[in-house]
């Protein structure tokens, strides 16, 4: 295994609002869309009940956190107002926190007025896929708060980013990627945050063709060696169905289990899946044997 671990020979912790996180098995982290348009679970979720009983699936199949997002980054997807993420995404973590205290909620946004509003009723962690590039006041939000960021690699605006439009590289796109995310982790130092809050997601199928996905998990130890935990999240997406043979997103489900798999042998932590038992199955298994002597 290939995890980053503390000076201290322990296994690797994420501050978060809520607490350390120690990250000494695999973590799932559910996803919960409540858009309209979500490329997989769009419109399904979008109501106060639907997102809580949806969360209660999650969390009873083995979630570790829920990271609920009001804005869509399909390829495609337009922004929402800030009123409108904020009506979408508020009642749902403040539901979500009250019920389940000891579950982290994660908020999935790249605004800081959202980020602030989430982190007050009781989120603890801000998911940004731009990696702190399209609001500069959210580092400085989710330090006040001392809350856990994952920074996310991506190219261009919330309407670009999941389109190959961007997704140009020289002969080293794994390179330019760490580059990227060395920026990110900058931006977030220059914000206050420290780095026990910071976890690095690579943003697999963002600004990224098929193969540059495949480099991605490959060399995920180029990553790691920036000194942060890593997230990665498969789940159904388009590069997965590529490999497959062309797949569309309701028969993707094996390939997001492999693809968690090797990047968990590769050295990843954090699993952002839309499939939270399938998964934490898997996850379960490769770990016992991965740890085995």
């Amino acid at each position: 295994m290939r995890a980053t671990v503390s000076p201290a020979g322990t296994a690797p912790v994420w501050e978060t609002a809520r607490g350390p996180v120690t990250l000494e098995r695999p973590r799932i982290v559910g996803i919960l869309n409540v858009t309209p348009d979500s490329f997989w679970d769009g419109g399904r979720h979008g109501g106060l009940d639907a997102a809580v009983g949806h969360a209660a699936v999650l969390i009873e199949q083995g979630a570790d956190a829920i990271d609920v997002g009001g804005e869509s980054t399909r390829p495609g997807a337009q922004p929402v107002p800030v009123a409108e993420e904020l009506a979408r995404v508020l009642p749902v973590v403040r539901e979500l926190a009250r019920r389940w205290p000891g579950v982290i909620i994660s908020v999935d946004t790249v605004k800081a007025e959202v980020a602030r509003a989430a982190l007050a009723e009781g989120a603890a962690v801000v998911n940004d896929v731009s990696g702190l590039r399209l609001d500069p006041r959210l580092g400085e939000v989710a330090a006040d708060a001392g809350a856990g960021v994952v920074l996310m690699h991506s190219r261009g605006s919330v309407e670009e980013m999941a389109s190959y439009d961007l997704a140009r590289y020289g002969a080293d796109p794994v390179g330019e990627i760490v580059d990227e995310l060395a920026g990110a982790l900058g931006r977030a130092a220059a914000a206050g945050l420290p780095p026990s809050a910071i976890v690095l997601d690579p943003g697999l199928g963002f600004s990224k063709r098929t193969e540059h996905s495949v480099a991605v998990i490959a060399q995920l130890d180029r990553i790691l060696a920036l000194g942060r935990p890593v997230l990665v999240g498969p789940s159904r997406k388009r590069f997965v169905g590529e490999l497959a043979g062309g797949l569309p997103p309701a028969e993707r489900l094996e390939g997001t289990i492999a693809a968690c798999v090797v990047a968990l042998q590769r050295g990843a932590r954090l699993f952002r899946v839309h499939d939270v038992l399938a998964v934490r199955r898997a996850l379960t298994v490769a770990e016992a044997l991965l740890s085995s002597p």
